[in-house]
């Protein structure tokens, strides 16, 4: 496989997972017209192993949140920089998102986000 990925962990309270669902899910289809290969997201469930350090630990989860672990995979890493761009242009990213982050109570905090690129190893 000779892929690139971003990788990504975040919290989102609890009580609004379903929101962040209905959002990830278009957000989902807009990578995908712009030519991510696939884009996953799933809520931890099993998240602890003890003597490491946790999803929840890294992503600084509150007891009222869930840990969301998510990938974006490209043909490449030039692929890869070429759909953000076209992603980040895409009007339909400005209404989706900013309404996560510019509220009372965000549902998204990126300051809490942990997030790389990453080249395939194994």
């Amino acid at each position: 496989m000779t892929h690139y990925i971003d990788g990504f962990v975040l919290p989102v309270p609890r009580d609004q997972l379903q929101t962040y669902r209905e959002v990830a899910e278009k957000v989902a289809k807009i990578w995908k017209e712009h030519g991510a290969l696939d884009y996953s997201e799933y809520v931890g469930d099993d998240a602890n192993l003890e003597g490491t350090r946790s999803f929840s630990e890294a992503a600084d989860a509150k007891e009222d949140e869930v840990v969301i672990f998510g990938w974006v995979a490209f043909e490449s890493r030039e692929a890869r920089d070429l759909v953000n761009k076209r992603v980040a242009a895409d009007p339909r990213m400005t209404d989706l998102i900013s309404p996560l982050m510019n509220t009372s109570r965000p549902i998204f905090d990126a300051e809490r986000m942990v997030y790389g690129g990453f080249r395939p190893l194994v």
